[in-house]
């Protein structure tokens, strides 16, 4: 790890005191606390304390990735890929009919992490116009030093407005820094919004470089965030335009073996790919944006990432017994003769692949993505518990075999069966994090995924960015030609029918390639809308509008075709969920406490939540 990037997180620490109790801060939303000591006025007085605040932004984008219950499984169970697979409780949200409401506890491990983003994402949208505002109030070294803080700035709120947008529909939008209480905020169209974050973006391509730190925010990475909000507008020559900056920059897809086990021969490329100690590394020309998160860095996330934990079935849950004796068969203990803890983590099964992520989009043996070392199924595990030795010792040592309906019939009458929960196939090469130091009298902390580095935006990505432009523009032999760069690289077979080539393609491949990576969510919804607003007919031969966006949409009809959780009313939770999905799921509800707050304006409610009666016209133009 080069010196710059050790320093990252300590001068994000001493920017974090800044935002945290500057005289502007917000108490993590919309509404700014009141003044300290510590007010911009004091801190923001030399170059040097913009970088750092900079850098504070970075370590704020990460949030979304780490931690028990990390967010990005809110955004996971609102696809096509995943469902909330907690079966011991009714809090979490699976019944997302009944579950999720403007009123409902919408930040808890346990229920789900909405709040949590809208309160980031402006968390963070404050602090970059603190450092917008207040950028000409300083002597730079030069007009370049300059820009390029204002680049990097813009590039983060413009990606915190592309997330809000695709998650809440129509949002307050700010773009000056509040020095006062505000309690009169109105909801401006998402077009607006995205009008002004693709000129802001513009600004960022043109003066950002890609002779940045890893951690910071490239060329390439801007140009990529762009392309995104260039496919929102329906722009798609602007798009494919905005990819081929970063395509044709100094990246390209990692095809070779490299990094930290590159001489193990037992391994491959996607395993070196997502190994954490590679995933900023110098020579890695895949990565755009990376958000660094390491044990040995100051301000690493608490207990670690977790990813495990969230990630991995919770096989050790005592559902799983030895077939024909029905013996307890799974020990979690890291002193085993088969340490299963500490060869595939300790998971919980938060995120509860769908069949269609697991299995039916795999249609070739030779993806690496999917291939024995790399992709785990359930059945690549052994009985380990050592009590088998004598209650039941032919299957000891012996791989987990499925249950016949026999054999499940029985184990439910033992009250035993969670195939929810316990019973799924992962990407282990993704989320498979190392198990740290192993404290004895904290054994299963560490197994569950400790710190690392994380890719926001990669090189693969951008080719299925452009290869869905070329599919809304109807030049499906190119879109094929990107997709098959990424599916190369994995040792897919390729596509050779122009003609079977969609929207539904890029999002099987995004899955693919893009599991904990991508918003999924966030993805889908702005997929939703260019179907919306182009009247483009789907694969699935349904046109659609804006006018009823939130009662018939491509998200929703595309989670119905794929995932057998919401299509399936029969399937039920140990604590007796089930789960339901709906149209107006497009959107997420705007928490009812910050509409509360604004007495002096007016925030719209999501369409399809209660409160969206009241609505008004939201404004079509910036206002000052």
């Amino acid at each position: 790890m080069n010196k710059i990037n050790k320093n990252i997180m300590a001068a994000a620490l001493t920017a974090a005191t800044i935002f945290i109790t500057g005289g502007c801060t917000k108490r993590a939303d919309l509404y700014p606390q009141a003044p300290s000591k510590f007010t911009p006025d004091v801190t923001y007085t030399s170059p040097a304390a913009f970088k750092a605040a900079l850098a504070t932004l970075n370590v704020s984008v990460r949030f979304e990735y780490f931690g028990d219950s990390a967010p990005l499984l809110t955004e996971s169970i609102f696809t096509d890929a995943a469902v909330e697979g907690t079966t011991d409780k009714t809090t979490p949200a699976q019944d997302l009919n009944a579950r999720i409401t403007p009123t409902a506890n919408l930040n808890s491990d346990d229920y789900n992490k909405i709040g949590r983003y809208w309160s980031a994402w402006y968390q963070g949208i404050h602090d970059c116009n603190v450092i917008l505002s207040r950028i000409d109030n300083i002597k730079w070294p030069s007009d370049a030093d300059k820009n390029l803080v204002k680049a990097t700035a813009l590039f983060h709120r413009a990606y915190r407005y592309y997330r809000l947008v695709h998650e809440f529909g129509d949002v307050p939008l700010l773009l000056k820094e509040e020095t006062a209480v505000n309690t009169g905020y109105f909801s401006t169209q998402r077009i607006v919004i995205l009008k002004q974050m693709k000129t802001d973006l513009e600004f960022a391509v043109a003066n950002l470089t890609d002779a940045n730190a890893k951690g910071d925010i490239s060329k390439g990475g801007a140009a990529h965030l762009l392309a995104k909000v260039d496919l929102a507008l329906g722009l798609f020559d602007d798009a494919i335009a905005a990819c081929n900056v970063a395509i044709n920059g100094p990246y390209h897809l990692m095809t070779s073996r490299f990094g930290i086990v590159a001489s193990d021969a037992s391994k491959n490329i996607i395993w070196d790919l997502h190994r954490p100690e590679n995933k900023a590394l110098g020579t890695n020309a895949e990565a755009l944006y990376v958000v660094l998160d390491r044990e040995t860095l100051e301000g690493a996330t608490p207990n670690g990432s977790q990813v495990m934990r969230n990630c991995v079935p919770m096989w050790h849950n005592g559902t799983i017994l030895t077939p024909g004796a029905l013996k307890p068969g799974i020990s979690d203990k890291v002193t085993e003769e088969f340490p299963l803890t500490l060869w595939y983590g300790r998971g919980i099964g938060r995120l509860r692949g769908t069949p269609y992520a697991t299995k039916y989009i795999w249609t070739d043996n030779t993806d690496l993505r999917h291939a024995p070392g790399n992709w785990m199924n359930m059945t690549d595990l052994v009985f380990n518990s050592p009590a088998l030795k004598t209650s039941d010792p032919t299957w000891y040592g012996k791989h987990l075999e499925q249950y016949t309906d026999a054999n499940v019939s029985k184990r439910f009458l033992n009250g035993a069966k969670d195939t929810i929960r316990a019973w799924f196939g992962w990407p282990h090469y993704k989320v498979f994090i190392g198990s740290g130091p192993i404290a004895l009298d904290k054994w299963w902390s560490p197994p569950r995924g400790t710190n690392t580095d994380w890719y926001v935006f990669r090189l693969a990505e951008t080719y299925l960015l452009r290869a869905e432009a070329y599919v809304w523009k109807g030049q499906n032999a190119l879109a094929m030609d990107d997709i098959n760069k990424v599916r190369a690289r994995a040792n897919a077979q390729l596509l050779t029918d122009p003609g079977s080539v969609n929207i539904g393609t890029i999002l099987d491949e995004r899955q693919r390639e893009l599991y904990w990576e991508e918003p999924r969510k966030t993805e889908l919804t702005r997929i939703a809308y260019i179907f919306a607003q182009t009247g483009i007919p789907a694969y699935n031969g349904k046109s659609y509008n804006v006018a009823n966006f939130s009662t018939n949409n491509f998200f929703y009809d595309r989670i119905m075709e794929k995932n057998d959780f919401y299509k399936n009313p029969n399937v039920v939770t140990n604590s007796g969920n089930h789960f339901t999905i709906s149209p107006y799921h497009v959107l997420w509800p705007i928490p009812q406490s910050e509409i509360d707050l604004n007495v002096n304006g007016h925030i719209n409610q999501s369409k399809g939540y209660s409160g969206a009666e009241t609505n008004i016209p939201p404004l079509d133009k910036i206002v000052p």
